[in-house]
């Protein structure tokens, strides 16, 4: 859990708290802190009361969007920062079209897997 730097906060279109992620889910919020602890999910400090955010395209009703767990897991695997992985989900790439983050959302995680592990190379 890090804080946010300006450059990533303007990639970022929205953002969710931890609590409401947890009533999205119908579960405890310790049970998200739990996600973020084990690396399913990345949450940064930002705002006036710097509280832990999500971004909200990692999330997809009452789940955490499929894919997005073992693409973070490649992206550490890889050496990624928190930072540098948010930085990575949200920049254009114009193969994809799109953002890895929106590519996700859109179940095409094969192809945000493959440029992940191509990172590593």
């Amino acid at each position: 859990m890090t804080e946010i730097d300006a450059k990533i906060d303007a990639l970022v279109p929205a953002w969710l708290t931890l609590p409401d992620i947890a009533e999205q889910f119908g579960v405890e919020v310790t049970r998200v802190r739990q996600l973020v602890k084990d690396g399913q999910l990345i949450a940064v400090r930002r705002g006036e009361n710097r509280a832990l955010h999500v971004p909200a395209a990692f999330i997809d009703g009452d789940k955490v969007v499929k894919g997005l767990s073992g693409t973070l897991t490649l992206l550490r695997d890889d050496g990624f920062t928190d930072e540098e992985m948010l930085e990575w989900l949200f920049t254009p790439d114009p193969s994809l079209p799109g953002t890895p983050a929106q590519a996700l959302s859109e179940n095409r995680g094969t192809e945000v897997k493959r440029r992940a592990q191509a990172l590593a190379v």
